[in-house]
């Protein structure tokens, strides 16, 4: 198929409806590529994309993360307010826990291509 100077070339996304021609990001505000920079570094760390993948199955509190990740309270507690701040994760207190759950399902969508894509490569 031969493509001519007016055609647009689209890249299909699994995961969403919308597709974006190629060459799209380049005229995105930079606001939008601002915040798309701070999402992909609040899910940086290992043991936040753990968490994510975590919360993917179902919503969990602190003390039940901690058990299935094998990672002190603490660090559990601070990764969570990374992932919190970044608008990834959704705390709502349950008597005296934090149930926590994902914002959107988007976001896990993210991690499970990063992490296929890693093992693709191996």
């Amino acid at each position: 198929m031969e493509h001519t100077a007016g055609d647009t070339v689209e890249h299909s996304v699994e995961h969403s409806s919308e597709r974006l021609p190629v060459g799209a990001g380049a005229h995105r505000p930079s606001a939008a590529m601002s915040a798309a920079g701070d999402l992909l570094r609040a899910l940086a760390a290992p043991v936040r994309i753990a968490i994510v993948l975590e919360l993917r199955e179902h919503e969990r509190c602190v003390h039940e993360l901690v058990e299935a990740l094998g990672v002190a309270q603490p660090l559990i507690s601070q990764h969570l307010r990374v992932l919190k701040s970044a608008g990834v994760v959704h705390g709502e207190r349950h008597g005296r826990e934090v149930v926590y759950r994902l914002v959107d399902e988007h976001l896990a969508h993210i991690v499970v291509d990063a992490v296929a894509h890693v093992e693709e490569a191996r």
